[in-house]
């Protein structure tokens, strides 16, 4: 776990402020830089010591096979398998014949900091080698927002006095060896040596490769240019082989002349295009990038960021670290989705190979949903991207017997990657949570365009998959059964309760869009009688209630469940999956992540006020969030519900899931669905944002912890800040035309002018609900 006293709490950066070898892979993955299309693990810059290299880019994956003990119809037969691409990275340095290398000789200060408003990475070192040369070393790193394949690295290095023979290497490497502790065979085996050149070449501080990867068959290419600049007599010598291209630079410095080297780089890959045309168009993005110099991508990326702050930041005072943390957060989802387009948002971001380098059902319901009010454009482009493997999801569906669409629990290209079909098949919410996302973005943007060309079909063929999984019984109740929903220690039950929700939403949504759009919703084959169909199915649609509890169950017979044995469960037998097995979970009430408490946030519209409280309170004794996405969702809900310090202590835990490596895996890549839950968590949570039916409405209440929260966001072409603090809430429009919304309940209408200032009720008495035994949130230290 990562201490806080490494990352002092600033509001504005992340900062480690000395060097552990213990928390490498961690801080590779916090400090990582993307853009959406290259993603940059933080190694250090002289390639080693490392926890695992990294360098993706989105959607570039290799094959690998998906062997069963047992195999059955219909099981995906492929994996998909992101892969480490050309490293750019690696500058090594050699002082007087020394190898700078952290663990040897003596740090005298190693700081690394992230700023959230620059987009930079600067580590600034204090290095004396076992020879005694004593060195200061200075890098910048930034991967661009507005120039999409384009890295750049600014690299100073001088004596602390007297002079050094000083050597350094620049360096394009492909293969990199994966890292000890790799154990899964089949992905070992894909992943050593992934990469086959296909050319190499250099010229003056110039050089490319080119390469394909064996089965994926795609085609990736890098390229580095650099400015040197130091003393009048240094010697420059460039080479190229298979997998390495290099640039050595040789000079002796002297203290107070340090030698500068700005390294650019850039990168491309095709499924398609021929190895001279990504050559040329990777010496393309190295042209534009050296026509712009450090400074100009420098001050672009700084613009950039000032836009998009502008309109997205979240203040939270009274909670230094939790301030620090919802930056942190929003900066990485940014990251994450800015100049994706039309490919999708991986569940690590593209900060480490967890999960294969896949994309979940979590990016439309957690990262879509603050990117929709943040940065709408990226939400559009991952929607594209669902829709370019529309034909694959039909194909799926075909193979299962369905209509429609099934789109995959877990891929990278669109194929369904899970070998596990229980939780990934069965997962059919999914198509729900597309739409949604769908849904959502069109309600907050008035994008007509994308309404009728990428909606449109997503939302069609969707709702026909609903269609034709479910059946009228014989009361006349749409069903749903056998389905897996988002808990996953609950697989293959009849009617789950947010499974059937959000279905019920995707056909009404359906049937509204081939309303908005007749003539092309023809096109795609829809008739009158079939949209009928899809609201006679919503209007039927099968919710669970038990009577006696008078509580929603998660899914019909949920509350006939045998009760976990919490009392005899050990807590280093956390997180149950890997001590207990499936058929044991799926038969007890015992929850992994929020579910229902889930459909009691996206589809609160379908449940009163006094529903949501008594639902809230039956699920959280047997909520044990062994999942990262859960935290968030109670957070919301119990805000919701009017326990605030429950979601305080929530949102703590959501907001540090990354930066205190709660799960202890962040070594992997940061949690990307737990960073925009931050957002969520603080502006759904405390601000009691909604968006039910294409309206927002606000409903605030602050916890005693905080003093005030303040939050920015997009909709309908206006700007909104809403500022909170103690017993009242102040609505101002920033931009944009009028906006009606609801406080608690009441109509509002925020327009240009004075800011409309308005009282908090009181959050309704109740008792703090139980967790199970040792599954409580940590609470937070309350001033």
């Amino acid at each position: 776990m990562i201490a806080q006293p490494h990352f002092p709490a600033e509001p504005w950066r992340l900062r480690e402020t000395e060097f552990d070898l213990a928390l490498l892979g961690q801080s590779e993955s916090i400090f990582a830089l993307s853009n959406g299309h290259i993603g940059l693990r933080a190694n250090l810059e002289e390639g080693e010591p490392h926890a695992v290299p990294g360098t993706y880019l989105n959607s570039f994956f290799e094959v690998r096979p998906l062997p069963y003990a047992e195999a059955g119809f219909g099981f995906p037969e492929a994996g998909q398998t992101v892969v480490n691409v050309t490293d750019g990275k690696v500058i090594r340095l050699l002082v007087d014949d020394e190898p700078f290398d952290v663990r040897y000789g003596r740090l005298h200060s190693h700081e690394r900091c992230l700023d959230f408003r620059t987009g930079q990475l600067t580590r600034r070192v204090d290095w004396e080698s076992p020879t005694g040369q004593r060195v200061r070393i200075t890098t910048h790193r930034l991967v661009s927002f507005t120039q999409r394949s384009v890295v750049a690295i600014w690299y100073e290095v001088e004596p602390v006095e007297g002079s050094a023979d000083i050597v350094v290497q620049s360096e394009l490497v492909a293969n990199e060896p994966l890292p000890p502790g790799v154990h899964d065979p089949r992905t070992s085996a894909v992943l050593e040596s992934p990469l086959v050149s296909d050319l190499n070449s250099h010229d003056e501080l110039r050089a490319v490769l080119v390469h394909h990867t064996r089965l994926s068959g795609l085609f990736v290419a890098a390229a580095m240019d650099h400015e040197v600049e130091g003393p009048e007599n240094i010697d420059l010598q460039a080479e190229c082989s298979d997998d390495l291209g290099r640039l050595t630079v040789a000079t002796e410095v002297h203290a107070g002349h340090p030698l500068r080297i700005v390294k650019y780089l850039s990168y491309g890959w095709s499924s398609h295009r021929s190895v001279p045309a990504l050559r040329d168009q990777v010496g393309a993005g190295i042209a534009s990038a050296r026509r712009r110099g450090w400074a100009g991508l420098a001050a672009e990326q700084e613009k950039f960021l000032k836009g998009f702050w502008d309109r997205a930041d979240v203040e939270l005072e009274g909670d230094a670290e939790l301030q620090q943390a919802v930056r942190f957060g929003l900066f990485h989802v940014m990251q994450a989705g800015a100049r994706g387009e039309q490919r999708p948002i991986p569940a690590k971001g593209l900060t480490g190979p967890g999960y294969d380098g896949h994309t979940f059902w979590d990016a439309e319901t957690f990262v879509l949903r603050c990117l929709s009010y943040t940065a709408p454009q990226a939400v559009a482009d991952a929607l594209k991207w669902r829709q370019s493997t529309i034909e694959l999801a039909v194909e799926r569906a075909k193979v299962l017997g369905l209509a429609g669409a099934a789109f995959p629990w877990r891929t990278i290209r669109g194929e369904e990657c899970s070998a596990y079909w229980p939780a990934g098949t069965a997962a059919f919410h999914v198509n729900a949570d597309i739409a949604d996302a769908v849904i959502r973005y069109v309600a907050a943007t008035g994008d007509v365009d994308f309404d009728r060309e990428t909606g449109l079909p997503l939302l069609v063929e969707t709702a026909r998959l609903w269609r034709s999984v479910g059946h009228h019984d014989l009361e006349g109740r749409f069903r749903i059964d056998g389905v897996t929903g988002p808990d996953e220690y609950s697989a293959l039950s009849d009617n789950n309760l947010y499974t059937n929700l959000m279905a019920q939403a995707n056909l009404t949504g359906a049937a509204d869009a081939v309303e908005r759009h007749p003539g092309h919703a023809a096109k795609l084959g829809v008739n009158s009688e079939e949209a009928a169909s899809w609201r006679d199915a919503a209007k039927a649609m099968f919710i669970p209630f038990d009577e006696v509890l008078g509580v929603h169950p998660q899914s019909e017979g949920f509350t006939h469940y045998q009760h976990w044995d919490f009392a005899a469960t050990p807590p280093e037998n956390y997180p149950l999956l890997l001590h207990y097995p499936y058929f044991d979970l799926y038969r007890k009430q015992v929850v992994k992540q929020a579910d229902l408490v889930l459909a009691l946030e996206l589809r609160g519209d379908a449940f009163t006020a006094e529903e949501k409280a008594r639902d809230f309170e039956y699920c959280e004794p047997m909520t044990v969030r062994d999942s990262s996405l859960s935290a968030c969702t109670q957070a919301v809900m119990a805000a919701e519900v009017g326990h605030l310090d429950l979601a305080y202590d929530y949102l703590g835990e959501a907001g540090l899931m990354d930066l205190h490596d709660l799960e202890h895996n962040v070594a992997d890549g940061v949690h990307m669905a737990s960073l925009a839950g931050v957002w969520i968590a603080s502006v759904c949570g405390f601000g009691g944002m909604r968006d039910h039916h294409g309206v927002l409405s606000f409903a605030p209440r602050l916890p005693h912890a905080l003093d005030r929260l303040v939050f920015r966001l997009t909709f309908r072409g206006s700007l909104l800040k809403v500022e909170v603090s103690g017993d009242r809430a102040i609505y101002t429009l920033v931009s944009g035309p009028p906006l009606t919304t609801t406080h608690h309940g009441h109509p509002l209408t925020v327009a240009p002018g004075p800011p409309v200032t308005l009282g908090i009720p009181a959050a309704p008495a109740r008792s703090r609900p139980e967790q199970p035994p040792g599954r409580a949130p940590a609470v937070r230290m309350r001033p």
